[in-house]
């Protein structure tokens, strides 16, 4: 039986909210929220969520319970989980549990019966800030002295990316692409699989010369959580491979390319985080709806600097959703392609790097 106890969300100005805590488990993070009606399972497990609190704005989350099927990576990285109500008695043909087994199964701290919208309005009004998820009882001063000495600004890639090398392996002739894991989500690698391409993922901290030496066809840039300038090893080694060999960033990778070509980023008040953010592709006079789930974006004003064209430009407030290289073979998105959010509209990013390796446009 879980055990649930009288708990709260104290943010670092010391706004409360109050809520039941699973298990009387306290955590600390950045508070974000997410805009998804589905996906718990997928935002609990997505390395870029790392160091963070995650509020889900949809009232009912476990609805349709969970799989393992579902998972983006080999654990779960954030820091904390808050809804307004958890669904013990899950309906779906695929779901193996409910979510608040899989929460306490994995030690994630959560609060439940909160008023997540007036969370949601609190940081829209005032921006993402640092909280703390913790029992009713503890003092509120005391709380805000300890978000206070929480250090910010730390290299989170380090926490999420893989130990070692490992291949994924495809059958027959295909394009030999190193995936450099700033935190890769599985349903990435799933995509570029699918798509023919065969895998060689590596560290974070692997420089151009091991890259290189794996004889790559093109390299991937991936997701992955934090402030782009923090990973300062990843950007020297992108501008090493710059014009080397074809290459795709998505959403991090993204943003540590455009930093490697003489970019700048920033971050957003409060980030995109949800499966329905609409993105226009000018390539082909389109909008599609997107997964995204980033805090920072590209500085509008460094692009002349980078010698690229925005390709993609988010329909809500106009940042930067993707970019082609005028002169070399280099193309990134910001936001999710591989989530498809409802439709598979853009997957064609993949076919264009697939493309791109062989030659084509």
């Amino acid at each position: 039986m879980s055990d649930f106890v009288a708990g709260k969300l104290v943010l670092a100005d010391g706004t409360t909210f109050d809520g039941l805590l699973l298990n009387g488990l306290e955590g600390s993070g950045e508070v974000v929220f997410n805009t998804g009606m589905t996906g718990y399972q997928e935002v609990l497990t997505d390395p870029s969520y790392a160091g963070q609190i995650v509020t889900m704005t949809y009232p009912l989350i476990g609805n349709y319970g969970v799989n393992p099927k579902f998972d983006q990576a080999r654990k779960s990285f954030v820091r904390g989980f808050i809804a307004a109500q958890l669904c013990e008695n899950p309906s779906n043909w695929c779901e193996e549990g409910n979510i608040i087994h899989y929460l306490e199964q994995r030690e994630i701290p959560c609060l439940s019966e909160i008023d997540t919208r007036a969370v949601t309005r609190k940081i829209r009004s005032y921006g993402a800030m640092e909280g703390r998820i913790v029992r009713a009882e503890r003092n509120i001063a005391q709380v805000v002295a300890e978000i206070a000495t929480h250090i910010v600004g730390t290299d989170l890639v380090a926490e999420v990316t893989t130990p070692e090398i490992y291949r994924i392996p495809f059958e027959g002739k295909a394009p030999h692409v190193v995936v450099m894991d700033f935190g890769i989500k599985r349903n990435i690698l799933r995509s570029l699989s699918l798509y023919g391409c065969d895998l060689t993922v590596v560290p974070a901290s692997t420089d151009a010369k091991t890259i290189l030496a794996l004889n790559p066809d093109g390299i991937f840039l991936s997701n992955g959580p934090g402030d782009p300038k923090m990973v300062t090893y990843a950007i020297e080694t992108i501008k090493q491979l710059l014009g080397k060999k074809p290459m795709f960033g998505i959403c991090l990778g993204h943003q540590l390319l455009a930093l490697a070509l003489g970019g700048d980023t920033y971050k957003l008040k409060f980030g995109h985080r949800g499966v329905n953010h609409p993105v226009k592709d000018f390539s082909r006079d389109r909008v599609y709806i997107t997964s995204q789930n980033h805090g920072y974006v590209i500085d509008e004003k460094t692009v002349p600097l980078m010698d690229v064209t925005v390709t993609h430009r988010a329909v809500n407030d106009g940042t930067i959703e993707g970019m082609r290289h005028n002169q070399l073979p280099i193309f990134s998105v910001q936001y999710h392609p591989e989530a498809a959010p409802g439709p598979d509209d853009n997957v064609y990013l993949f076919e264009q790097f697939t493309a791109l390796m062989k030659g084509g446009c």
